[in-house]
């Protein structure tokens, strides 16, 4: 027992001696073993590539280079025609349409067809919208002439049988006819007529108008029903209301074709013309000359005078011509 007591006292002396190294040192063996192996895990850190050299600038940011030539101009654009090249396209074709199809038909209709027929129908078709006549004179804060309407209405649909004869437009009553719609009451607010447009089977109208319009011939066929909700209806009346506007328009219509631009001649006499039934709501005078010749003559005046504004600012831009180096 006494033997194993001191072997068990003299063995952490017989370590120290065993080692080369004294016990202090021999935990930072061990940490230089451990950074050599991590050193050998872990990956390679990519050295970044080298940018190659920032070619100097000619000019500093936002200076204009010495060899380029500014040349500064306006561009043309129409105020309220923002589809005027699908709208020349679509007038183009309409065109068309009208002298082989609408034409030919509209005079075989005039000539062929008594004016006492045609008076009838017209006066038919008129007497239906009388009630949207009148609805619209009441939105405008108009009684006395929503009254009149309704009263045309009253009898041209009893004495007048059904309204083909308009006994109320002559004497002694002598109630004329006054076309209104949703579109003549947005103008009497203000609402502008927005973008103009050409539309197949339309023609010539502006989103104000084919919303106004739109709404108006809806109104009827809901109120009354059949037979003036269906296509037998329709289709009869478009037709017939066509050719009355063909027959009616028919020398404005060549005066258009004879101009210089007939979609431009189309255009500026459409908005002329919704822009005095607006101001006559108003009790005012036409703002301006509605005939073909005037239009144009006050078309070809702007033309000249945004033509010149183009040129004096290509004038009076500055323009650097220095020499374009090689």
């Amino acid at each position: 027992m006494v033997l194993s007591l001191a072997s068990v006292k003299l063995a952490p002396a017989l370590l120290a001696s065993a080692s080369p190294l004294p016990a202090a040192e021999l935990p930072l063996v061990e940490q230089v073993q451990l950074d050599e192996a991590a050193a050998q895990v872990a990956p390679e850190v990519a050295q970044p590539a080298e940018q190659p050299p920032e070619t100097p600038l000619e000019s500093a940011p936002g200076e204009v280079p010495s060899n380029v030539i500014i040349v500064e101009g306006t561009v043309l654009d129409t105020p309220g025609d923002p589809l005027e090249n699908i709208n020349a396209t679509t007038f183009g074709i309409s065109q068309s349409v009208d002298a082989a199809v609408v034409e030919p038909v509209a005079e075989i209709y005039e000539e062929d067809l008594p004016k006492p027929f045609r008076n009838a129908l017209r006066n038919f078709l008129r007497n239906l919208i009388e009630p949207v006549n009148a609805l619209n004179f009441m939105l405008q804060l108009k009684p006395g002439k929503a009254a009149e309407t309704l009263g045309r209405f009253a009898i041209n649909s009893t004495v007048g049988i059904g309204g083909l004869i308009d006994v109320a437009g002559r004497d002694p009553i002598n109630l004329p006819y006054r076309r209104n719609g949703l579109a003549n009451t947005l103008g009497y607010y203000g609402v502008g007529p927005g973008p103009f447009l050409v539309l197949p089977l339309i023609g010539a109208t502006t989103l104000r108008d084919l919303v106004g319009t739109t709404l108006d011939q809806a109104i009827m066929p809901a109120v009354l029903g059949a037979p003036f909700n269906t296509a037998y209806y329709a289709v009869p009346a478009y037709t017939v209301n066509a050719l009355q506007y063909r027959m009616e328009f028919d020398d404005r219509l060549d005066a258009v074709r004879e101009s210089d631009d007939p979609y431009l001649a189309t255009r500026e006499s459409y908005l002329c013309r919704r822009e005095a039934d607006i101001a006559a709501l108003h009790n005012r005078p036409p703002p301006r000359d509605c005939s073909i010749a005037a239009l144009m003559a006050a078309v070809d005046a702007e033309q000249e005078a945004a033509f010149e504004g183009e040129d004096q600012a290509i004038d009076s831009a500055p323009v650097i011509e220095d020499a374009v180096a090689p």
